[in-house]
Protein backbone atom coordinates (compact mmCIF):
# COMPACT_ATOMS: atom_id res chain seq x y z
CA UNK A 1 0.00 0.00 0.00
CA UNK A 2 1.32 3.43 -0.97
CA UNK A 3 2.21 5.89 1.75
CA UNK A 4 0.21 9.09 1.95
CA UNK A 5 1.62 12.61 1.98
CA UNK A 6 4.73 14.19 0.52
CA UNK A 7 8.07 12.43 0.58
CA UNK A 8 11.05 14.24 2.13
CA UNK A 9 14.61 12.89 2.36
CA UNK A 10 15.00 12.22 6.10
CA UNK A 11 18.51 13.66 6.47
CA UNK A 12 20.56 16.61 5.28
CA UNK A 13 23.16 16.20 2.53
CA UNK A 14 25.48 18.11 0.25
CA UNK A 15 23.96 18.99 -3.14
CA UNK A 16 26.47 17.82 -5.75
CA UNK A 17 26.94 19.60 -9.05
CA UNK A 18 25.63 17.84 -12.13
CA UNK A 19 29.18 17.19 -13.31
CA UNK A 20 30.14 15.65 -9.98
CA UNK A 21 26.97 13.53 -9.92
CA UNK A 22 27.74 12.17 -13.39
CA UNK A 23 31.32 11.39 -12.37
CA UNK A 24 30.16 9.38 -9.36
CA UNK A 25 27.44 7.62 -11.37
CA UNK A 26 29.88 6.65 -14.12
CA UNK A 27 32.78 5.37 -12.03
CA UNK A 28 32.52 1.97 -10.37
CA UNK A 29 35.64 2.76 -8.37
CA UNK A 30 34.17 5.68 -6.46
CA UNK A 31 32.17 3.76 -3.85
CA UNK A 32 33.85 0.40 -3.29
CA UNK A 33 33.49 -1.65 -0.14
CA UNK A 34 34.34 -5.13 1.05
CA UNK A 35 31.00 -6.82 0.32
CA UNK A 36 29.02 -6.89 -2.87
CA UNK A 37 27.51 -6.07 -5.11
CA UNK A 38 24.45 -7.27 -3.17
CA UNK A 39 20.72 -6.60 -3.38
CA UNK A 40 20.85 -5.78 0.33
CA UNK A 41 22.93 -2.73 -0.59
CA UNK A 42 20.01 -1.06 -2.35
CA UNK A 43 17.49 -2.26 0.24
CA UNK A 44 19.52 -0.67 3.03
CA UNK A 45 20.01 2.53 1.01
CA UNK A 46 16.27 2.81 0.40
CA UNK A 47 15.62 2.17 4.09
CA UNK A 48 18.07 4.94 4.94
CA UNK A 49 16.22 7.21 2.52
CA UNK A 50 12.88 6.50 4.21
CA UNK A 51 11.65 4.14 1.47
CA UNK A 52 10.82 6.68 -1.24
CA UNK A 53 9.65 3.79 -3.42
CA UNK A 54 6.68 3.25 -1.08
CA UNK A 55 5.16 6.60 -2.08
CA UNK A 56 4.13 5.27 -5.50
CA UNK A 57 3.38 1.94 -7.17
CA UNK A 58 6.21 0.11 -8.94
CA UNK A 59 5.90 -2.01 -12.08
CA UNK A 60 8.93 -4.08 -13.12
CA UNK A 61 9.86 -5.29 -16.62
CA UNK A 62 12.50 -8.02 -17.04
CA UNK A 63 13.75 -9.94 -20.05
CA UNK A 64 16.59 -10.27 -22.52
CA UNK A 65 14.98 -8.64 -25.55
CA UNK A 66 12.24 -6.05 -25.80
CA UNK A 67 12.25 -4.93 -22.17
CA UNK A 68 13.23 -1.32 -22.90
CA UNK A 69 10.48 -0.91 -25.50
CA UNK A 70 7.95 -2.68 -23.27
CA UNK A 71 8.90 -0.43 -20.35
CA UNK A 72 8.47 2.68 -22.47
CA UNK A 73 5.18 1.53 -23.97
CA UNK A 74 3.80 0.68 -20.52
CA UNK A 75 4.70 4.09 -19.11
CA UNK A 76 3.19 5.83 -22.14
CA UNK A 77 -0.05 3.85 -21.88
CA UNK A 78 -0.47 4.59 -18.17
CA UNK A 79 0.25 8.27 -18.75
CA UNK A 80 -2.44 8.22 -21.44
CA UNK A 81 -4.82 6.80 -18.86
CA UNK A 82 -4.36 9.92 -16.74
CA UNK A 83 -1.71 8.75 -14.27
CA UNK A 84 1.39 10.73 -13.36
CA UNK A 85 3.94 8.19 -14.52
CA UNK A 86 7.68 7.73 -14.11
CA UNK A 87 10.04 5.69 -16.25
CA UNK A 88 13.37 4.15 -15.21
CA UNK A 89 15.42 2.53 -17.95
CA UNK A 90 19.02 1.77 -18.86
CA UNK A 91 21.48 2.34 -20.26
CA UNK A 92 21.23 5.93 -21.48
CA UNK A 93 22.00 6.70 -25.10
CA UNK A 94 23.77 10.00 -24.49
CA UNK A 95 23.25 11.56 -21.04
CA UNK A 96 22.75 9.87 -17.67
CA UNK A 97 19.54 11.69 -16.83
CA UNK A 98 17.88 9.98 -19.82
CA UNK A 99 17.46 6.95 -17.54
CA UNK A 100 14.79 8.81 -15.53
CA UNK A 101 11.59 10.30 -16.91
CA UNK A 102 8.63 11.91 -15.17
CA UNK A 103 5.34 12.54 -16.96
CA UNK A 104 6.84 11.78 -20.36
CA UNK A 105 9.93 13.99 -20.08
CA UNK A 106 13.56 13.36 -19.12
CA UNK A 107 14.30 14.77 -15.66
CA UNK A 108 16.38 17.94 -15.48
CA UNK A 109 20.13 17.81 -14.81
CA UNK A 110 19.50 19.47 -11.44
CA UNK A 111 16.89 16.86 -10.45
CA UNK A 112 19.27 14.09 -11.51
CA UNK A 113 22.11 15.58 -9.47
CA UNK A 114 19.80 16.03 -6.47
CA UNK A 115 18.76 12.36 -6.58
CA UNK A 116 22.34 11.16 -6.90
CA UNK A 117 23.37 13.46 -4.03
CA UNK A 118 20.75 11.96 -1.72
CA UNK A 119 21.56 8.38 -2.77
CA UNK A 120 25.31 8.89 -2.34
CA UNK A 121 24.80 10.25 1.17
CA UNK A 122 22.51 7.33 2.00
CA UNK A 123 25.23 4.92 0.87
CA UNK A 124 27.84 6.76 2.92
CA UNK A 125 25.66 6.65 6.04
CA UNK A 126 24.87 2.95 5.61
CA UNK A 127 28.54 2.05 5.15
CA UNK A 128 29.62 4.26 8.04
CA UNK A 129 27.22 2.43 10.32
CA UNK A 130 28.32 -0.97 9.04
CA UNK A 131 31.98 -0.12 9.57
CA UNK A 132 31.25 1.08 13.11
CA UNK A 133 29.57 -2.24 13.95
CA UNK A 134 32.35 -4.33 12.40
CA UNK A 135 30.34 -5.41 9.33
CA UNK A 136 31.82 -5.40 5.81
CA UNK A 137 31.02 -2.20 3.93
CA UNK A 138 28.98 -2.44 0.75
CA UNK A 139 30.27 -2.02 -2.77
CA UNK A 140 27.79 0.43 -4.29
CA UNK A 141 27.62 0.02 -8.07
CA UNK A 142 26.54 2.80 -10.44
CA UNK A 143 23.26 0.97 -11.03
CA UNK A 144 22.68 0.68 -7.27
CA UNK A 145 23.29 4.39 -6.89
CA UNK A 146 21.12 5.42 -9.83
CA UNK A 147 18.24 3.16 -8.80
CA UNK A 148 18.13 4.70 -5.33
CA UNK A 149 18.49 8.16 -6.87
CA UNK A 150 15.57 7.53 -9.23
CA UNK A 151 13.32 6.51 -6.37
CA UNK A 152 14.06 9.82 -4.62
CA UNK A 153 13.40 11.83 -7.80
CA UNK A 154 10.13 10.00 -8.48
CA UNK A 155 8.87 10.28 -4.90
CA UNK A 156 9.61 14.00 -4.76
CA UNK A 157 7.81 14.42 -8.11
CA UNK A 158 4.76 12.71 -6.51
CA UNK A 159 4.24 10.22 -9.32
CA UNK A 160 1.43 7.68 -9.14
CA UNK A 161 3.37 4.80 -10.66
CA UNK A 162 6.91 4.10 -11.87
CA UNK A 163 7.73 1.55 -14.57
CA UNK A 164 11.18 0.09 -13.87
CA UNK A 165 13.34 -1.73 -16.41
CA UNK A 166 15.46 -4.47 -14.89
CA UNK A 167 19.13 -3.84 -15.59
CA UNK A 168 20.49 -7.39 -15.38
CA UNK A 169 18.72 -10.66 -14.64
CA UNK A 170 16.04 -10.10 -12.04
CA UNK A 171 16.80 -11.98 -8.85
CA UNK A 172 19.61 -9.66 -7.69
CA UNK A 173 18.86 -6.61 -9.80
CA UNK A 174 18.73 -3.26 -7.98
CA UNK A 175 15.13 -2.66 -9.10
CA UNK A 176 14.17 -5.80 -7.15
CA UNK A 177 14.87 -3.86 -3.94
CA UNK A 178 11.44 -2.31 -4.53
CA UNK A 179 8.17 -4.24 -4.14
CA UNK A 180 6.44 -4.12 -7.54
CA UNK A 181 2.70 -4.71 -7.77
CA UNK A 182 2.97 -5.99 -11.35
CA UNK A 183 5.76 -7.53 -13.44
CA UNK A 184 6.35 -8.59 -17.01
CA UNK A 185 8.99 -10.81 -18.58
CA UNK A 186 9.39 -10.06 -22.26
CA UNK A 187 11.61 -12.85 -23.52
CA UNK A 188 14.71 -14.88 -22.80
CA UNK A 189 17.93 -15.20 -24.76
CA UNK A 190 21.59 -16.00 -24.13
CA UNK A 191 22.93 -12.77 -22.65
CA UNK A 192 25.37 -11.97 -19.81
CA UNK A 193 26.11 -15.69 -19.66
CA UNK A 194 29.17 -15.11 -17.42
CA UNK A 195 26.77 -13.85 -14.73
CA UNK A 196 23.34 -15.38 -15.37
CA UNK A 197 24.22 -18.85 -16.65
CA UNK A 198 25.08 -20.71 -19.84
CA UNK A 199 21.63 -22.08 -20.73
CA UNK A 200 18.23 -20.58 -21.42
CA UNK A 201 16.86 -22.41 -18.39
CA UNK A 202 19.46 -20.87 -16.05
CA UNK A 203 18.89 -17.38 -17.43
CA UNK A 204 15.11 -17.84 -17.31
CA UNK A 205 15.34 -18.86 -13.66
CA UNK A 206 17.19 -15.64 -12.78
CA UNK A 207 14.64 -13.49 -14.60
CA UNK A 208 11.64 -15.46 -13.30
CA UNK A 209 12.66 -14.51 -9.76
CA UNK A 210 10.75 -11.22 -10.22
CA UNK A 211 7.55 -13.31 -10.06
CA UNK A 212 6.33 -13.34 -6.46
CA UNK A 213 3.05 -14.08 -4.66
CA UNK A 214 0.37 -11.46 -5.07
CA UNK A 215 1.85 -9.79 -8.13
CA UNK A 216 0.16 -9.36 -11.50
CA UNK A 217 2.34 -11.29 -13.97
CA UNK A 218 2.51 -10.97 -17.76
CA UNK A 219 4.64 -13.31 -19.88
CA UNK A 220 5.55 -11.95 -23.31
CA UNK A 221 5.76 -13.85 -26.58
CA UNK A 222 9.49 -14.29 -26.07
CA UNK A 223 8.90 -16.70 -23.18
CA UNK A 224 7.24 -19.35 -25.36
CA UNK A 225 10.36 -21.45 -25.98
CA UNK A 226 9.52 -24.78 -24.23
CA UNK A 227 12.44 -24.86 -21.79
CA UNK A 228 11.82 -21.22 -20.82
CA UNK A 229 8.08 -21.70 -20.53
CA UNK A 230 8.61 -24.62 -18.13
CA UNK A 231 10.72 -22.42 -15.86
CA UNK A 232 8.16 -19.61 -15.94
CA UNK A 233 5.22 -21.89 -15.27
CA UNK A 234 7.01 -23.60 -12.38
CA UNK A 235 7.83 -20.24 -10.79
CA UNK A 236 4.22 -19.04 -11.18
CA UNK A 237 2.90 -22.28 -9.67
CA UNK A 238 5.29 -21.99 -6.73
CA UNK A 239 4.08 -18.43 -6.10
CA UNK A 240 0.39 -19.22 -6.55
CA UNK A 241 0.19 -16.81 -9.50
CA UNK A 242 -1.79 -17.27 -12.71
CA UNK A 243 0.08 -15.30 -15.43
CA UNK A 244 -1.37 -13.66 -18.49
CA UNK A 245 0.50 -15.04 -21.51
CA UNK A 246 0.71 -12.84 -24.60
CA UNK A 247 -0.13 -15.00 -27.61
CA UNK A 248 -2.44 -15.37 -30.63
CA UNK A 249 -1.50 -11.97 -32.04
CA UNK A 250 -2.46 -11.04 -35.59
CA UNK A 251 0.07 -8.72 -37.23
CA UNK A 252 -0.14 -6.88 -40.57
CA UNK A 253 3.40 -5.89 -41.51
CA UNK A 254 4.33 -2.48 -42.94
CA UNK A 255 5.39 -2.17 -46.58
CA UNK A 256 8.10 0.45 -46.03
CA UNK A 257 10.04 2.41 -43.46
CA UNK A 258 7.30 5.08 -43.18
CA UNK A 259 4.36 2.66 -43.14
CA UNK A 260 2.35 1.67 -40.08
CA UNK A 261 2.31 -1.80 -38.57
CA UNK A 262 -1.12 -3.02 -37.47
CA UNK A 263 -1.91 -5.74 -34.98
CA UNK A 264 -4.61 -7.11 -32.75
CA UNK A 265 -4.01 -8.56 -29.31
CA UNK A 266 -6.33 -10.20 -26.81
CA UNK A 267 -6.04 -9.57 -23.08
CA UNK A 268 -7.93 -10.84 -20.05
CA UNK A 269 -10.50 -8.06 -20.44
CA UNK A 270 -10.61 -6.95 -24.08
CA UNK A 271 -9.30 -7.23 -27.62
CA UNK A 272 -7.35 -4.27 -28.98
CA UNK A 273 -6.83 -3.28 -32.62
CA UNK A 274 -3.76 -1.07 -32.97
CA UNK A 275 -1.92 0.70 -35.78
CA UNK A 276 1.36 2.52 -35.15
CA UNK A 277 4.37 3.78 -37.09
CA UNK A 278 6.92 1.54 -35.45
CA UNK A 279 9.25 -1.25 -36.70
CA UNK A 280 7.72 -4.63 -37.44
CA UNK A 281 9.25 -6.19 -34.30
CA UNK A 282 7.47 -3.81 -31.91
CA UNK A 283 3.92 -5.27 -31.81
CA UNK A 284 4.96 -8.08 -29.44
CA UNK A 285 6.43 -5.50 -27.05
CA UNK A 286 3.40 -3.24 -27.34
CA UNK A 287 1.09 -6.20 -26.71
CA UNK A 288 3.03 -7.10 -23.58
CA UNK A 289 2.77 -3.50 -22.39
CA UNK A 290 -0.98 -3.43 -23.09
CA UNK A 291 -1.53 -6.55 -20.96
CA UNK A 292 0.74 -5.21 -18.21
CA UNK A 293 -0.95 -1.80 -18.04
CA UNK A 294 -4.41 -3.35 -18.12
CA UNK A 295 -3.45 -5.84 -15.41
CA UNK A 296 -2.14 -3.04 -13.21
CA UNK A 297 -5.27 -0.92 -13.67
CA UNK A 298 -7.62 -3.88 -13.33
CA UNK A 299 -9.84 -2.65 -16.15
CA UNK A 300 -9.86 -2.35 -19.95
CA UNK A 301 -7.85 0.45 -21.53
CA UNK A 302 -9.40 3.37 -23.38
CA UNK A 303 -8.94 2.49 -27.06
CA UNK A 304 -8.52 6.05 -28.34
CA UNK A 305 -5.99 6.97 -25.64
CA UNK A 306 -4.11 3.73 -26.31
CA UNK A 307 -3.75 4.54 -30.00
CA UNK A 308 -2.29 7.97 -29.24
CA UNK A 309 0.02 6.65 -26.51
CA UNK A 310 1.58 3.94 -28.66
CA UNK A 311 1.93 6.12 -31.75
CA UNK A 312 3.59 8.97 -29.87
CA UNK A 313 5.80 6.84 -27.60
CA UNK A 314 9.48 7.48 -28.42
CA UNK A 315 11.81 4.48 -28.46
CA UNK A 316 15.32 6.04 -28.61
CA UNK A 317 17.91 3.83 -30.22
CA UNK A 318 15.43 1.39 -31.72
CA UNK A 319 15.31 1.70 -35.53
CA UNK A 320 16.02 5.34 -34.85
CA UNK A 321 16.84 7.79 -37.67
CA UNK A 322 19.24 10.22 -35.98
CA UNK A 323 20.16 12.15 -39.15
CA UNK A 324 18.19 12.32 -42.37
CA UNK A 325 21.02 13.53 -44.64
CA UNK A 326 23.42 11.85 -45.04
CA UNK A 327 21.11 9.17 -43.66
CA UNK A 328 22.08 7.59 -40.34
CA UNK A 329 19.94 5.02 -38.55
CA UNK A 330 20.92 3.43 -35.24
CA UNK A 331 19.59 0.35 -33.52
CA UNK A 332 20.57 -0.90 -30.07
CA UNK A 333 20.34 -4.60 -30.98
CA UNK A 334 23.00 -6.36 -28.92
CA UNK A 335 22.43 -10.12 -29.11
CA UNK A 336 21.45 -12.53 -31.89
CA UNK A 337 17.74 -12.47 -31.07
CA UNK A 338 17.42 -8.68 -31.09
CA UNK A 339 19.61 -8.51 -34.20
CA UNK A 340 17.24 -10.88 -35.99
CA UNK A 341 14.30 -8.64 -35.13
CA UNK A 342 16.24 -5.64 -36.39
CA UNK A 343 17.21 -7.32 -39.65
CA UNK A 344 13.59 -8.30 -40.29
CA UNK A 345 12.72 -4.60 -40.03
CA UNK A 346 15.60 -3.72 -42.39
CA UNK A 347 14.32 -6.24 -44.93
CA UNK A 348 10.87 -4.69 -44.76
CA UNK A 349 12.29 -1.19 -45.27
CA UNK A 350 14.75 -2.12 -48.04
CA UNK A 351 14.25 -5.58 -49.60
CA UNK A 352 17.23 -5.17 -51.96
CA UNK A 353 20.41 -6.10 -50.09
CA UNK A 354 22.69 -4.24 -52.52
CA UNK A 355 20.75 -1.00 -51.99
CA UNK A 356 21.20 -0.98 -48.22
CA UNK A 357 23.46 1.57 -46.50
CA UNK A 358 26.90 0.85 -45.10
CA UNK A 359 26.80 -1.17 -41.88
CA UNK A 360 28.83 0.45 -39.11
CA UNK A 361 29.37 -2.31 -36.58
CA UNK A 362 30.91 -2.46 -33.11
CA UNK A 363 30.56 -4.99 -30.29
CA UNK A 364 31.20 -5.55 -26.61
CA UNK A 365 33.59 -8.34 -25.63
CA UNK A 366 31.19 -9.91 -23.09
CA UNK A 367 28.43 -10.45 -25.68
CA UNK A 368 27.81 -13.24 -28.19
CA UNK A 369 29.82 -11.44 -30.86
CA UNK A 370 29.92 -14.33 -33.31
CA UNK A 371 26.17 -14.78 -32.99
CA UNK A 372 25.62 -11.05 -33.64
CA UNK A 373 27.87 -11.12 -36.71
CA UNK A 374 26.15 -14.26 -38.01
CA UNK A 375 22.94 -12.24 -38.23
CA UNK A 376 24.19 -8.81 -39.30
CA UNK A 377 27.09 -9.43 -41.72
CA UNK A 378 25.22 -11.35 -44.47
CA UNK A 379 22.63 -8.58 -44.80
CA UNK A 380 24.86 -5.72 -45.97
CA UNK A 381 27.05 -5.24 -49.04
CA UNK A 382 29.58 -2.97 -47.30
CA UNK A 383 30.82 -2.92 -43.72
CA UNK A 384 32.83 -0.49 -41.59
CA UNK A 385 34.29 -1.87 -38.35
CA UNK A 386 34.87 0.26 -35.28
CA UNK A 387 35.04 0.19 -31.47
CA UNK A 388 33.08 2.16 -28.91
CA UNK A 389 34.56 4.01 -25.95
CA UNK A 390 33.23 1.40 -23.49
CA UNK A 391 35.82 -0.38 -21.38
CA UNK A 392 34.06 -3.58 -22.49
CA UNK A 393 34.48 -2.78 -26.20
CA UNK A 394 36.03 -5.35 -28.49
CA UNK A 395 38.98 -3.62 -30.25
CA UNK A 396 38.27 -2.82 -33.88
CA UNK A 397 41.09 -5.02 -35.15
CA UNK A 398 39.82 -8.08 -33.27
CA UNK A 399 36.26 -7.45 -34.42
CA UNK A 400 37.45 -7.08 -38.01
CA UNK A 401 39.13 -10.50 -37.87
CA UNK A 402 35.83 -12.00 -36.73
CA UNK A 403 34.02 -10.23 -39.57
CA UNK A 404 36.53 -11.55 -42.11
CA UNK A 405 36.07 -15.03 -40.66
CA UNK A 406 32.31 -14.71 -41.01
CA UNK A 407 32.62 -13.61 -44.63
CA UNK A 408 34.97 -16.52 -45.42
CA UNK A 409 32.52 -18.97 -43.87
CA UNK A 410 29.66 -17.47 -45.89
CA UNK A 411 31.74 -17.29 -49.08
CA UNK A 412 30.55 -13.71 -49.62
CA UNK A 413 32.67 -12.22 -52.43
CA UNK A 414 30.21 -9.31 -52.79
CA UNK A 415 30.53 -8.04 -49.23
CA UNK A 416 33.40 -5.63 -48.58
CA UNK A 417 34.97 -4.47 -45.34
CA UNK A 418 35.70 -1.00 -46.63
CA UNK A 419 37.41 0.42 -43.54
CA UNK A 420 38.48 -0.23 -39.94
CA UNK A 421 38.52 2.67 -37.46
CA UNK A 422 39.66 2.58 -33.83
CA UNK A 423 36.86 4.90 -32.70
CA UNK A 424 33.24 5.62 -33.58
CA UNK A 425 33.95 9.32 -34.08
CA UNK A 426 36.65 8.60 -36.69
CA UNK A 427 34.38 6.15 -38.50
CA UNK A 428 31.41 8.51 -38.50
CA UNK A 429 33.50 11.51 -39.60
CA UNK A 430 34.88 9.56 -42.57
CA UNK A 431 31.49 8.25 -43.62
CA UNK A 432 29.92 11.69 -43.29
CA UNK A 433 32.66 13.29 -45.39
CA UNK A 434 32.04 10.66 -48.06
CA UNK A 435 28.27 11.30 -47.94
CA UNK A 436 27.59 7.65 -47.17
CA UNK A 437 24.24 6.55 -45.72
CA UNK A 438 24.86 4.47 -42.60
CA UNK A 439 23.16 1.90 -40.39
CA UNK A 440 24.89 1.51 -37.01
CA UNK A 441 24.18 -1.65 -35.04
CA UNK A 442 25.73 -4.34 -32.85
CA UNK A 443 25.66 -2.83 -29.36
CA UNK A 444 23.73 -0.29 -27.30
CA UNK A 445 26.88 1.73 -26.73
CA UNK A 446 27.38 2.16 -30.48
CA UNK A 447 23.82 3.47 -30.90
CA UNK A 448 24.42 5.87 -28.02
CA UNK A 449 27.74 7.19 -29.28
CA UNK A 450 26.42 7.80 -32.78
CA UNK A 451 23.28 9.50 -31.45
CA UNK A 452 25.39 11.62 -29.12
CA UNK A 453 27.64 12.76 -31.95
CA UNK A 454 24.77 13.70 -34.26
CA UNK A 455 22.06 15.08 -31.95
Amino acid sequence: MKREGAYVVPFGFEELSYERAVTIAADTGKIVGEAGPLLETVIDMLDELGRPDEYFDCIQVAGTNGKTSTTRFTAAILRGEGLRTALYTSPQLVRYEERMEVDGGVVSPSAFAHGVSAAAEAGRRVNERRAASGEPTYTITPFDLLTAAAMVVFAEARVDVAVLEVGLGGRWDATSATDPVAVAITGIGLDHTHILGDTLEEIASEKAAVIKPGRTVVLGEGTHEPSVERVMRARCDACGVVPWVVEHMVIELPVGIDSAVSFSTETARSTYEVSMHKPAYQPQNAACAIALAEGYLGRPLDASSLAVSLESCPIPGRFDVVRPEPFVLVDACHNPQSCENFINAVREAEPEREARPVLLVAALSDKDVRGILDVLVPEFPRIVVSATASDRALPAGELAQLVYGELDALNRPHTDVIAIYPSVREALDALTEAGEPVIAAGTITLAGEVAGLLR
